[in-house]
């Protein structure tokens, strides 16, 4: 189901007003791992309906490179999905890569959209599955049910937070989702993001956390996107192109850490191999099979950024 992008980098996901010719034409220059044309809540409700269009020519018109390329429509609970979901795609041809569903609450709504787009896909002349989903969690009832709703259809690539909408479905007293609260001893969504981290990776797919609101503030960005970063998020939303080369920086492995793993895996190899040793040293700490898959891990990510190997340690231990 939908194999070519759901492997993809999507360290940056540049969100792009899909009301906006202007935008639109730019973002296909900017260096972003995927770029989503929205029908959701970056355009008026006047033009939403006008907006199906643009996307699909925009779209069918070409010169997006090889990066994920993705709609979101409206969610369940508006009269627009269907009909959003059906001209997109019907318009598109075959470079959608993905759609993605907002404020998702339960699996019945995936299962709807997956049923639904293979109708269309097979009208259109599509493989069934060619069009990958992406869900977004951004109330409490979304993230009660956000393990069924990761697990839901073969067509989920990723999962995505929505802290502003997330923040208001619990009450919080924030005018600005997305930033860091002073006010609260700790990292307010910390929850949150791991619970949906751990529906993700049980279900193998892609974890995405939303958007960073102040547009000028890049070290801020920077500092706040380090803590999904550091949890094992893969990307998080860029709103204006100047937070894209950030995102990419800041969701990579560091030169340092890359050259580790790929030294550890050297060692691990030798020692298995050559030794037929199951645990060894490799400098000051102990390594074995738990460690090479992180090293395994770590490394598939660094390759994928186009990392280059800088350094190589010794590999007996």
């Amino acid at each position: 189901m939908s194999l070519r992008s759901r492997s993809l980098l999507r360290r940056s996901c540049l969100s792009v007003p899909g009301s906006s010719d202007r935008f639109i034409a730019k973002a296909r220059d900017i260096e972003a791992d995927m770029t989503f044309l929205d029908l959701e809540d970056s355009v008026a409700p006047s033009e939403k309906v006008q907006a199906r269009s643009t996307i699909a020519r925009a779209i069918a018109a070409g010169g997006w490179d090889e990066r994920v390329l993705c709609v979101r429509v409206n969610a369940w609970d508006t009269a627009l999905t269907f009909r959003d979901i059906l001209e997109v795609v019907q318009g598109s041809g075959e470079r959608l890569d993905e759609i993605m569903l907002p404020k998702v609450q339960n699996a019945a709504q995936v299962v709807a959209t997956d049923l639904l787009l293979t109708q269309i896909e097979l009208e259109a002349g599509l493989e069934p599955g060619h069009v990958g989903l992406e869900v977004q969690i951004e109330t409490t009832t979304g993230l009660i049910n956000v393990e069924e709703i990761c697990a839901a259809s073969p067509r989920v690539e990723a999962v995505v937070f929505g802290p502003a909408d997330f923040a208001a479905s619990m009450e919080m007293p924030v005018l600005t989702g997305g930033v860091e609260v002073p006010q609260y001893p700790g990292d307010h969504f910390h929850y949150v993001f791991s619970k949906i981290l751990m529906a993700a990776r049980a279900a193998g797919i892609q974890v995405i956390d939303g958007p960073y609101l102040k547009i000028a503030d890049l070290e801020g960005l920077r500092n706040y996107a380090l803590r999904s970063a550091m949890l094992g998020y893969d990307g998080k939303w860029a709103i204006h192109p100047t937070q894209v080369e950030v995102l990419n920086d800041v969701y990579r492995p560091t030169q340092e850490l890359f050259d580790k793993a790929c030294d550890l895996l050297d060692a691990y190899a030798v020692a298995t191999s050559d030794d037929g040793r199951g645990a060894v040293m490799f400098g000051d700490e102990m390594i074995d099979e738990a460690s090479r898959k992180m090293a395994l891990k770590f490394r598939a990510r660094g390759e994928k950024a186009r990392m280059v190997r800088t350094s190589r340690g010794t590999a007996s231990v």
